[in-house]
């Protein structure tokens, strides 16, 4: 009885250290996923989103995967550095979440052809690199058509970035839903050429406002825009995350962008070995963009205009970009009962009817 006894117990320290072994074999290979960001992660914005996203590897994932990130990194060589130092430190997956990376993300992926990469808002890919974005111009149409309704001057004030097809889409999504409820309204840009920098922001939100603008809309990852429209009594539409708490007043909506799906889903498929090289461009339907609440101070006519919209680009029925289409010298871009194809979405580099100013150069 007393060997049975000792048997069991040596079966039972047996298994309890096999248990232990491969928890340790586990964790010596748990995938480690790394990001970068264009700003600090408390920007209330585009890198806070993005940062969200990351965390929420950690809560589904944490057993399976740990994550870093490296904040503030420059649209530069510095991209490059940052890049390397992850890939040559164990990371097997690199997200890199800003579009001027798209080059060094490249770059890198060469050196590294066993490590992945997935880089937000590009368009170039290779064997071990995938691209993603968002349909921000979604969210924005919505928006368009709520200023559209809102505005007393009838003069929009955008606070854009860099002169890319992505910032210029988003501008003329806006105008054409503005315009179709509202055939007066005209949007003024200033362009700040930065990504993340409340002080030029700010200042251009202000001088925007100076213009006549009652509506401040971006494409900048601060909420400076916001707490100007607040303190000067104007609305304003928040940008890749909701900035309520910066504008309890001035904010009818914020575009918001949803990333935890899609890095949740895209670390399960390196973890399973089912990763492949792909484009996404995930919008409404998908759940990427979303919308925070409707402000109150919203007429219910107008909320209600707002979410059939949204239904309707989920269905299928209402696309952002519906045929006629204008540019600036009145020639058809879009004719009637055509809609603007992903390829002249992704590259669009021209203005709209009821844009003030020219792209720079």
């Amino acid at each position: 009885m007393k060997i049975l006894n000792y048997l069991a117990k040596l079966s039972l320290s047996s298994i309890l250290i096999a248990g232990l072994a491969l928890a340790g074999s586990a964790k010596s290979e748990d995938l480690k996923v790394g990001f970068i960001y264009i700003g600090p992660t408390g920007d209330h914005g585009w890198t806070y989103e993005h940062d969200q996203g990351r965390l929420a590897i950690d809560r589904a994932l944490g057993a399976w995967a740990k994550t870093t990130y490296v904040e503030k990194v420059p649209e530069s060589a510095d991209a490059a550095r940052v890049l390397t130092k992850l890939a040559s430190t164990g990371h097997g997956l690199i997200f890199t979440t800003s579009f001027g990376y798209m080059n060094p993300t490249l770059k890198v992926a060469k050196q590294f052809p066993k490590v992945i990469f997935e880089h937000a808002t590009g368009y170039k890919r290779s064997k071990n690199v995938s691209t993603y974005s968002g349909r921000f111009y979604e969210g924005r149409h919505v928006a368009g058509l709520i200023a559209g309704k809102m505005t007393k001057s009838n003069v929009l004030g955008y606070v854009a970035s860099f002169p890319i097809p992505e910032v210029i889409r988003g501008i003329n999504a806006t105008i054409l839903a503005a315009r179709s409820v509202n055939p007066k309204v005209r949007i003024k840009i200033i362009w700040v050429f930065t990504w993340f920098d409340p002080g030029k922001e700010a200042d251009a939100a202000k001088t925007l406002i100076d213009q006549g603008a009652d509506i401040i809309l971006q494409h900048t990852d601060s909420p400076a825009p916001m707490q100007v429209a607040e303190k000067r009594g104007k609305w304003a539409i928040g940008q890749a995350s909701d900035m309520k708490a910066f504008g309890p007043r001035a904010q009818l909506t914020s575009i918001i962008d949803n990333w935890a799906p899609y890095y949740i889903r895209r670390t399960k498929d390196v973890l399973n070995g089912t990763w492949k090289s792909q484009d996404t461009w995930g919008g409404f339907k998908s759940g990427m963009v979303q919308l925070a609440p409707y402000s109150k101070a919203i007429p219910a006519d107008v909320r209600e205009m707002a979410e059939k919209a949204r239904k309707g680009i989920i269905d299928g029925s209402v696309h952002a970009f519906q045929g006629p289409i204008k540019d600036q010298s009145g020639k058809i871009v879009v004719k009637a009962g055509e809609r603007a194809n992903d390829g002249m979405l992704a590259g669009m580099n021209f203005y709209v009817e009821g844009v003030d100013g020219k792209i720079p150069k």
